[in-house]
């Protein structure tokens, strides 16, 4: 799975370079992965800015400003925190695109309406953030490799629409 998530990082580091684009990034349930897996790429300083990991709720509402009322009423693993993340963090950072994602990576955590796998991912540009729900099966390394390769893949497909 390395080697599709490294072809990925290429491709957004192309697409960033050629339309002159800068990426930032929020991350929980990857811990910091999408972003390495970007910086593992030579010459990714021209269009990479910063990332955040906000695992807890307490920094995804300190650092991303995101109210602790609306994670208390949604859950940190939603749609409407993955939208926030992502729109907070791309105003944050000053940068052109965005990925955040948000998820149980498990093996613990679960429950019968929020099971182990379930992801949402958000991507945010100046005019749009559009975020997916996804629902990962695996290991907990697996599901946040499957987590980064899809934040990946929909953040080139948005930067190619762009």
């Amino acid at each position: 799975m390395w080697e599709q998530i490294n072809k990925q990082s290429e491709i957004l580091l192309n697409k960033s370079l050629e339309k002159k684009l800068t990426v930032t990034s929020a991350e929980s349930c990857t811990g910091g992965m999408i972003a390495s897996s970007i910086v593992s790429i030579s010459g990714s300083s021209a269009i990479f800015k910063s990332s955040v990991v906000t695992y807890s709720n307490d920094m995804k509402s300190k650092i991303l400003n995101i109210p602790l009322k609306l994670i208390n009423e949604n859950g940190a693993v939603s749609e409407i925190i993955a939208y926030n993340m992502a729109s907070n963090v791309l105003d944050l950072m000053s940068a052109d695109i965005s990925i955040a994602v948000t998820g149980i990576a498990g093996p613990n955590g679960g429950t019968k309406s929020k099971p182990v796998g379930l992801v949402y991912i958000g991507i945010g540009t100046r005019k749009n953030i559009k975020t997916k729900k996804y629902l990962f099966i695996g290991n907990r390394l697996k599901i946040r490799q499957k987590t980064t390769l899809e934040a990946l893949k929909l953040s080139n497909e948005i930067i190619e629409s762009l």
